[in-house]
Order: structure tokens, then C-alpha cells, then sequence
């Protein structure tokens, strides 16, 4: 496998194509494992130029997925290679809802660094996944304004029985009461719902399908990513061992060398992308069907 550097020092030499090297070792993987293959790539930890909607999930994606799903022998499933720290559940319900029917739920899902929040939703509707030692998912307990939901209903919890035992610390909490908008406690309480009721129908429908204890497992496993008493901030790394035990099904990227050579070649060329063009996210399949975000800007290269 070629490291960090030998692809840096390679994409040098080759004059800066960026592209042509991360289609090089896309089709390596895809060599390797005879299954069609999608990177879905956010520069989330390489761009601070201020496009977080960009660098998230977002409705756009779709057409990035269309572009890679088209002309695709479907019949050879897909690998969804993952790099992303999440984003809006809307936008990530329907992109599973498409890439499901499209290969009829038979989707691997590959964590070569990091699969956060809305990421790790889609992680979740895979039949498998495949983590390193390195790799990372997280907690899907959604966000509001940049704010866990969880938080804020605990705050209102919160200032709930200490006014109720202290009446008279009603004025000390009315200025942070006051920032609460109407509605915004349904909101957080509806999000936390939607975002659990998916997770645990797609590992029904893909992960534990025909389990006969396909419920109790899902339940097991929700309650763990959602709790935020549990995980304790959003930002929680889940390793690959911690998953294991909660009830995913997750395969060692170390148990095939060829795999993981082939995954992290990979890993380390969209990395080098990020780092050395305008490039923010990445949508792209084996066969060099790619599309690409800048910040103001995008790109479907056949």
C-alpha cells in the first residue's frame, strides 16, 4: 500500500493530477473487490473557508449520487467508501431511500477515517461495516441551530425543577428561557424521534433482515447513538470495538490486507485532493464518474 507521503510524492511527479490519481486507485479497489464503488467525501477537516453547508450532506448530493450511480452494473452492489461529519436528516433519509432501491439494500459501507452524525445514519443502513483501527462513527442525536437537541431539552428540564423548588429562581433563568423560540422544543423532541425511528428501520430492514431478535437489536443499538447521556457529546468518537458491542455488524479492515491496502490508497488520495485543490466534496464511482464541489462551484467529469 502506498503511504501518506509515496502518494503525495506521486501526485507530484505526475504534475499535480489529483484526479487521475484517486481514479488510479479507485479502480484498484474496485479490482479488488469485483463490487461497484462510491466515495462520498466531505474536506470538512482540510477546508475552514466558511461552506459548511457544502462540506455537509445536503440535498445537492443527490445529484452527485445519480451522476455515480449511472450505468452501473447494479447487480455487484456497492461499496459507499465514507468520509463525512454528517448532516441534514432530510437530505440523508433520501439519499438512502435512492441508493437502496438502486441496489437493492445490498451496501457495504467502508469507514477509512471518519463517518459522523448523518454518517454514521448512513453507515447504519449498510448490511456491513467495514472499520480499521483507526476509524471512527459517532452519535446520531441530532443537531439545532449547532445544539444538540438532547441539550436543549435538558436545559428546559433543568430549569423546570429548580424554579419549581425555588420559585424565586425564575428571574435567573428567564433571560435563557428567552432565547428559546416557539416551537423549538417540539422541534428538538420530533428530530430526535425522526432521526432514531430511521436508524432502526434500515438496521431492520438491512443489517439484522430476517433475525428473528432484528428488533431487540436495533432498539440496542439506537438507544446507545441517540442517548446523549450516554455518549455525552456529539462529538464522541465511536471506535470500532465500542460499535461492535452495542450490535453492529462490523468487519476488521485489517482481516484482508488486499482490502485494506487498496481502502486507505484510496483514503489517502482524496486527503491529497483536498489539501492541494479548491476541491470540497467528492462524489465519485470506479469507472472515474465524478462530481465535484468548490466552494461556489461544481463539476461532473465522465
Amino acid at each position: 500500500m502506498p503511504s501518506w507521503n509515496e502518494i503525495l510524492q506521486e501526485m507530484k511527479e505526475a504534475g499535480g493530477r489529483h484526479d487521475n490519481i484517486r481514479r488510479k486507485y479507485l479502480r484498484r479497489l474496485y479490482r479488488v473487490t469485483g463490487r461497484n464503488a462510491i466515495i462520498y467525501y466531505s474536506g470538512w477537516l482540510h477546508k475552514t473557508d466558511g461552506a459548511p453547508d457544502i462540506l455537509a450532506i445536503n440535498d445537492d448530493d443527490k445529484n452527485g449520487f445519480m451522476a455515480a450511480v449511472h450505468k452501473l452494473d447494479r447487480s455487484k452492489g456497492l461499496d459507499l467508501i465514507l468520509h463525512t461529519p454528517g448532516g441534514g436528516l432530510a437530505a440523508v433519509e433520501s439519499i438512502v431511500d435512492y441508493l437502496k432501491q438502486m441496489f437493492d439494500s445490498d451496501i457495504r459501507a467502508i469507514v477509512p477515517q471518519m463517518a459522523m452524525s448523518a454518517g454514521t445514519m448512513m453507515a447504519c443502513a449498510s448490511k456491513t461495516i467495514i472499520m480499521g483501527k483507526h476509524s471512527n462513527i459517532g452519535p446520531i442525536d441530532p443537531q439545532i441551530a449547532g445544539v444538540s437537541a438532547h441539550a436543549l431539552l435538558d436545559t428546559w428540564e433543568e430549569a423546570k425543577r429548580e424554579i419549581q423548588a425555588t420559585p424565586t429562581l425564575a428571574n435567573l433563568w428567564l433571560p435563557v428561557l428567552q432565547r428559546y423560540p416557539p416551537g423549538l422544543l417540539i422541534q428538538c423532541r420530533q428530530s430526535i424521534e425522526w432521526a432514531s425511528k430511521l436508524v432502526k428501520k434500515w438496521l431492520i430492514e438491512g443489517m439484522f433482515d430476517g433475525a428473528p431478535d432484528a428488533d431487540d437489536k436495533a432498539t440496542q443499538i439506537v438507544d446507545y447513538l441517540s442517548s446523549h447521556t450516554a455518549t455525552l457529546s456529539h462529538a464522541r468518537h465511536v471506535h470500532r470495538a465500542d460499535a461492535r458491542s452495542k450490535g453492529l455488524v462490523v468487519v476488521d479492515l485489517e482481516d484482508d490486507q488486499k482490502l485494506q491496502d487498496a481502502v486507505l490508497a484510496v483514503h489517502h488520495a482524496c486527503m491529497q485532493t483536498f489539501t492541494g485543490t479548491g476541491a470540497h466534496k467528492i462524489i465519485e464511482n470506479h469507472k472515474g464518474i465524478a462530481y465535484i464541489r468548490a466552494r461556489s462551484t461544481y463539476l461532473i467529469q465522465e
